[in-house]
Formats: structure tokens, C-alpha cells, sequence
């Protein structure tokens, strides 16, 4: 068994949202993904998505983005970005989804020995438009991340962790989401959400914070190619 990652899918099979308009390195993003990952995964394999998955605002627009993802080879782990504007509810989420596709919120995902745990996050407090707004939401996904972290069982060992946006702060320190995933021992998290200049930017590629690796899986920043990040026997 493998495990790949990936994030920022940005799927629009429904609705017109072409991604050249961000470089031409997007133009056809959808089919190089999917071509990675039909050659690549197996049934047995597992794949992190970190996020932004649709750019449909609602589960109609979404759903054969959503569809898509599912009919992939292997099992799928799923959490929201801040562009999944189409997701209302755990449970609507859920019964949209099948064939061995799974997502977390306020929770973790078990397959074989591995667990998931995860939340979307948020920008941090030290970005200048930080709102009072913004502050209800970190603190409610701050929330979300520890209730995921909470549900695992005692003696769980092989923890990885999800989260969309950058989970420490502009100059690489911790955060509230750091310290948890530090406080819950998990040493390995992978996120995304950042795109442009920085998809050039390789000193993203695996930022250490505390004990914790965080890997970067823009879709963009791995040229729209998975990340293996479990090697399987």
C-alpha cells in the first residue's frame, strides 16, 4: 500500500471557471491529474486531496467534480478548502460520496493502520485584512482540528495530518494549529492553498516546524503530478 497527496484540485466540469487565466502551466490541469493518478495508484493505495476539490458554489454545480474523485483508483481522503463553497454539511457531503472516499471534519478517517485527521484552517492572525470575522472562524477551525485529533483512539501511531491553508505563520513559526498537531504527536501534515510565485518556490516543498513536517501539495507546486508520500512494500 501507497500513499499519494494532492490538493487544490479546482475541478469544473459544471461550471465555467478555466485555470489558464492563473499560467498557462494550468491549461489541462484536469486531465494531467487524472492521467497521474490512473497511472499511478492501485486499488490498494490511499490518496490525501487537501482541499478545494470544486469550484461549484453548490452540490448540483459540484457533483460531477465530486463524481470524478470518486471513480479514481484507490481509497480517498477528503477535507474542505476555502474555495468548496458548494459543501453545506458533513452528512450532505458524505452521501454524495462513494467508492471508498471519505471526509473529515471534526473526526478522522481509519484504513488499515493508517489514521487521518484534519480540518480546513484558516489564514493567520498576523495577515494585515485579519478580521474580527476572521478570528471567529480560526478559532472555530482551531476548534474543528482538536475534536479531530480528540477522536483518535488511544494507541494511534500512524497519524497523518490534513489541513488546507498553511497551518504556521509567515516566518515559519507556530501557530494554534501547530500546537496541536505537536501536542497530538503527529509528525507528519500535508496542506496546500498556495499557488503563483510560490509554486516556484521549492524551500515550501517541507517546512519542520517543532518535530512536525508540513508538505506542500498544491497541485500546481507538484506539477500536477501526486506526491508519494508512503512508499508501500
Amino acid at each position: 500500500m501507497k500513499i499519494f497527496t494532492i490538493s487544490d484540485l479546482h475541478l469544473s466540469r459544471s461550471v465555467d471557471k478555466p485555470m489558464n487565466v492563473f499560467g498557462n502551466n494550468w491549461e489541462g490541469h484536469d486531465q494531467k491529474i487524472m492521467e497521474d493518478w490512473n497511472s499511478r495508484v492501485s486499488e490498494d493505495d490511499i490518496v490525501l486531496v487537501a482541499g478545494d476539490l470544486s469550484w461549484g458554489i453548490n452540490y448540483d454545480e459540484a457533483r460531477e467534480d465530486l463524481k470524478a474523485i470518486c471513480e479514481l483508483p484507490g481509497s480517498k481522503v477528503l477535507i474542505r478548502g476555502n474555495h468548496d463553497l458548494w459543501h453545506q454539511s458533513v452528512s450532505k457531503t458524505r452521501n454524495e460520496l462513494f467508492n471508498r472516499t471519505y471526509f473529515i471534519q471534526n473526526d478522522h478517517v481509519r484504513i488499515g493502520d493508517w489514521y487521518f485527521v484534519g480540518t480546513r484552517g484558516w489564514k493567520q492572525k498576523e495577515e494585515q485584512d485579519f478580521t474580527s470575522q476572521d478570528e471567529k472562524i480560526y478559532i472555530r477551525e482551531v476548534s474543528r482540528l482538536e475534536r479531530s485529533l480528540r477522536s483518535l483512539p488511544p494507541d494511534a501511531c500512524n497519524v497523518i495530518g490534513m489541513i488546507h491553508y498553511p497551518p504556521f505563520s509567515r516566518d515559519r513559526e507556530n501557530t494554534a494549529f501547530t500546537e496541536l498537531f505537536s501536542k497530538y504527536g503527529v509528525k507528519l501534515v500535508v496542506y496546500g492553498h498556495l499557488h503563483g510565485d510560490i509554486s516556484y518556490d521549492r524551500s515550501f516543498e517541507e517546512i519542520i516546524v517543532g518535530e512536525t513536517r508540513y508538505l506542500l501539495t498544491s497541485c500546481d507546486f507538484l506539477d500536477f503530478k501526486l506526491k508519494e508520500i508512503i512508499t508501500g512494500d
